[in-house]
């Protein structure tokens, strides 16, 4: 590992711990955590570290914090929070394995996406890896953590998440559907948001650790 690296990993990792933290915040009548507007600029450090020291480099951070969220996960699932009478894992099984898969294929993906777009405009590769990425990470993530036709964790593992069954109007507003789709697309509507907000820091961070000629 080059020292040059070291501040992206410890990017990547700071914003993997600050979202397991901020995920347990609810807001917008429980459609959004805090935790949905730290979670996206982890594409930022992965694209960054792409653009400025390569792939190999970008994966090296992706893997930190893939390690650093299996951390997170652990020491989740040993926390016990109180409900109503009853006792249960601040972080469930199926989230865990969930969020692992989704963060570690995500990742991967805006790698691979933004290698092939490297050669374009300077902001086509990251909007379109971040953009790629998130409808994956969102997609793996909701699907294995609450969907109910995934049956595979047992019957205990799905009672810890069963709550995310429940039907509601889609997005407070629209027809009954399972809770966890408009948390699905909630949680998207924020990453791509935030893919186009990421665009300036993404230039200015490039433009200042590259020539002016690597970043036009």
């Amino acid at each position: 590992m080059q020292r040059a690296h070291i501040p992206g990993i410890l990017a990547m990792a700071a914003i993997v711990v600050a979202s397991n933290i901020l995920v347990q915040f609810v807001i917008l009548d429980g459609l959004l955590t805090w935790g949905a507007f730290t979670y996206p600029f982890s594409f930022l450090v992965t694209d960054v570290m792409n653009r400025v020291y390569g792939p190999q480099a970008a994966r090296k951070v992706i893997f930190a914090g893939f390690i650093t969220g299996v951390i997170c996960s652990l020491i989740g699932s040993q926390i016990m929070l109180q409900g109503d009478g009853f006792e249960y894992a601040a972080v469930p099984l199926r989230v865990a394995v969930g969020s692992g898969i989704a963060f570690l294929c995500a990742q991967l993906l805006d790698v691979a996406v933004f290698n092939r777009l490297r050669e374009g405009a300077w902001w086509r590769a990251p909007f379109a890896s971040s953009l790629v990425g998130s409808a994956v990470d969102t997609t793996l993530f909701f699907s294995i953590a609450f969907a109910a036709s995934i049956t595979v964790f047992g019957p205990e593992a799905d009672a810890a998440i069963n709550w995310a069954w429940v039907s509601v109007p889609f997005m407070t507003a629209g027809p009954e559907t399972p809770l966890w789709v408009s948390l699905a697309v909630a949680d998207w509507l924020v990453k791509l948001s935030l893919a186009l907000v990421a665009l300036a820091p993404f230039r200015m961070i490039v433009a200042r650790l590259l020539p002016a000629s690597a970043t036009a």
